[in-house]
């Protein structure tokens, strides 16, 4: 996933006109209530005074400033109090002469001294979704739309259970994983042959997630690898630090198709770096392999297999290939 420089600077600019906006609905309110309680427009004014008075005594090194500190507090509170009162007695909420954010965090700036705010890394990402046409994907691939009947009912010998209650007991793990996302540190391990709804599961949890206001960065294990390698060998690109730092800081990381990329010396690190930083920041992920366990084990360094199998949930998918099953019923 990757997004271009101009992304960046729309959304810079996306900002500007959102905080140009809430100083113009701002003024709008302020006239209406001017008009209506008087009383207000003279707190206003006295806010202001009492502010720029205060400000004049610290520059001017004022030894009573600590005093009138004090003073300036008790004041403009007693003042917010009483406008706040005025308001609700004319039936407005108290806090319509306040700006409501749609990020509090940064206050819709974007940035939370000088370090982009999550909102902020959010909208890259959409941005990247867009331009990729995944946002198309997630309408569709989302837990509403799952349907079991692709899976056979018949016990399966080898895991003793039916691959239908196999993918019933997946989907509720994956159900429980988004419901307890804040309070618990799990991860989730995918594995199984192609076409069993692996991917289809990730996204109905990336959606699930973005729907709730979290970050959520969704990339093969390829595209990851290939970025990674492209920024160790040119990273003058401020837009690739940002996408590398992605990788760490977005709440849900989803790697898919592990095993796909060039294993050489360099991924296994990468990925185990990737691995590690992520468990010691409690930052979750899921991974997406068609290996199984002991291909794991075979193609990744002992400390990558370690890590993941010690700290994620792993789900196993067997039975046939739905892919393939529902090019058949389309025919």
């Amino acid at each position: 996933m990757a997004y271009k420089k101009d992304t960046y600077l729309e959304i810079l600019k996306s900002y500007d006109i959102l905080q140009e906006n809430h100083r113009k609905e701002l003024e709008k309110r302020k006239k209406e209530i001017y008009q209506k309680i008087p009383r207000i427009e003279e707190i206003d004014r006295e806010l202001y005074s009492l502010g720029l008075s205060l400000t004049r005594q610290i520059l001017n090194k004022n030894s009573n400033a600590e005093d009138m500190i004090e003073k300036y507090k008790q004041k403009t509170l007693d003042l917010n109090i009483e406008k706040g009162e005025l308001l609700s007695i004319h039936s407005y909420p108290v806090d319509y002469l306040t700006i409501k954010y749609k990020c509090r965090n940064c206050k819709d700036t974007g940035y939370i001294n000088n370090e982009m705010c999550k909102c902020f890394k959010q909208k890259l990402i959409e941005a990247a979704y867009a331009q990729s046409n995944l946002s198309a994907v997630l309408d569709v691939q989302n837990f509403d739309n799952f349907d079991f009947s692709y899976y056979s009912t018949e016990i399966n010998e080898e895991n003793q259970i039916s691959p239908r209650e196999n993918i019933e007991t997946i989907f509720q793990e994956c159900i429980l994983f988004v419901k307890n996302f804040d309070k618990s540190d799990q991860n989730l391990l995918l594995y199984g042959p192609t076409g069993l709804g692996k991917t289809f599961l990730s996204s109905c949890i990336a959606k699930d997630l973005l729907d709730r206001g979290k970050t959520v960065f969704y990339q093969t294990a390829y595209k990851i690898f290939a970025m990674l390698e492209d920024y160790k060998f040119r990273h003058d690109n401020n837009t690739d630090k940002q996408q590398v730092d992605m990788l760490f800081e977005v709440d849900l990381l989803i790697i898919d198709d592990l095993g796909s990329e060039f294993v050489s010396t360099y991924t296994s690190s990468a990925l185990f770096n990737i691995v590690n930083t992520r468990l010691m920041d409690k930052k979750k992920t899921i991974i997406n392999t068609n290996l199984n366990i002991q291909e794991l084990v075979n193609l990744y360094s002992d400390r990558v297999v370690s890590r993941i199998l010690g700290h994620y949930l792993p789900l196993k998918f067997f039975g046939d290939d739905i892919r393939q099953k529902k090019m058949y019923n389309s025919i």
